[in-house]
């Protein structure tokens, strides 16, 4: 623990339960919207590598932006 009393606090189960749900509803509303695309567009979903270029750039933004954080200031 820091010695102002602030301490490193993990996340609780409630925070990992709320993002888990989270992202699973994105998955799902991404399916859905993947299904009433016109075929075309489908195709060009499922049959071009767009779902890894999109993991790579959401991947190193992710990365980007935990790197440029900066620590909190002490109160």
């Amino acid at each position: 623990m820091s010695e102002d009393g602030s301490g490193d606090r993990q996340p609780g189960v409630r925070q990992v339960v709320m993002v888990a749900l989270v992202l699973v509803a994105v998955v799902l509303g991404a399916a859905v919207v993947t299904s009433v695309l016109p075929t075309s567009v489908q195709e060009v979903v499922f049959h071009t590598p767009l779902a890894i270029v999109v993991l790579i750039v959401g991947t190193g933004w992710l990365l980007w932006r935990i790197s440029t954080r900066r620590p909190t200031e002490p109160r």
